[in-house]
């Protein structure tokens, strides 16, 4: 995929009966914003990685469109009953989803766990949590 065209990698996890329909809407979202995507995972805990293609997209598509699909699968991802990481962790790439799987309180909750383990924001700092 690296030879071939830059790409996101998203890292989605679905009940495995879900996983079958998790792809069909990965493929529907990138028809519907243009864009493709490559997918692979781990069947055995319902874990879907799925690399969209920038291609030819244009620099808006790309960082406007592609976007919001995204938002979209891990919409979808969620109503399913998933969640939108498995092994990889949040990172600072799904920083901008949170909301979809997270209510505020839980993120305020999961803030002050992290303070009384690091009351003074020396581990990892500058990330969320």
């Amino acid at each position: 995929m690296k030879s071939n065209s830059i790409y996101k990698e998203e890292d989605t996890v679905v009940p495995r009966a879900e996983l079958p329909f998790l792809l069909q809407k990965v493929k529907e979202t990138g028809s519907k914003y243009g864009f493709e995507s490559v997918c692979y995972g781990h069947a055995g805990d319902g874990n879907l990685h799925v690399n969209i293609l920038r291609g030819d997209l244009s620099e808006e598509a790309w960082n406007i469109g592609v976007t919001k699909g995204i938002r979209e699968i891990f919409k979808y991802v969620k109503s399913v009953g998933g969640t939108i990481s498995g092994e990889h962790g949040i990172g600072l790439v799904q920083r901008p989803y949170l909301d979809i799987v997270f209510s505020k309180t839980e993120m305020k909750l999961m803030r002050q766990i992290k303070k009384v383990f690091d009351p003074k924001g020396i581990l990892n700092p500058g990330k969320i949590l």
